[in-house]
């Protein structure tokens, strides 16, 4: 936990056959007996809309060195409409949801315990159930 600070981030996760992920600025640690986070997710986000559905994701906590290219796929672009996965090789965590090991210091996985109506954002509490640097 003691790698995590503000920054970017990119959230992702998996519903059936389709990952999906997206840049948020907003995790925080809110636990450490059990270790817990916060994500702030938009509403307006297809990521968003998983992460309701499954309940699980992974954080890539971005290095100094993410290329803006990474930005570009996350950022920029809906899920809804791309793979933002096509043409990357990406590890996965045991809920089988991709991440970003190859531009973060370090990841995060998570299953969601609680979650809080922010009007266009939702604030997404989770038990952290791996990290890797």
């Amino acid at each position: 936990m003691h790698k995590l600070s503000y920054g970017l981030y990119v959230v992702t996760t998996r519903d059936a056959e389709k990952a999906n992920g997206c840049i948020v600025n907003t995790v925080i640690q809110a636990a450490s007996g059990p270790n817990q986070i916060c994500v702030c997710v938009n509403k307006a986000n297809y990521t968003h809309d998983m992460l309701l559905k499954t309940g699980v994701f992974n954080v890539s906590v971005l290095s100094k060195t993410a290329q803006f290219p990474l930005y570009q796929r996350f950022g920029f672009q809906s899920g809804r409409d791309v793979d933002k996965f096509a043409n990357i090789t990406a590890p996965a965590d045991e809920n089988a949801v991709p991440y970003l090991g190859w531009q973060a210091c370090s990841v995060l996985s998570a299953r969601v315990v609680s979650r809080q109506d922010l009007g266009t954002h939702t604030l997404f509490i989770a038990e952290v159930t791996d990290a890797k640097l």
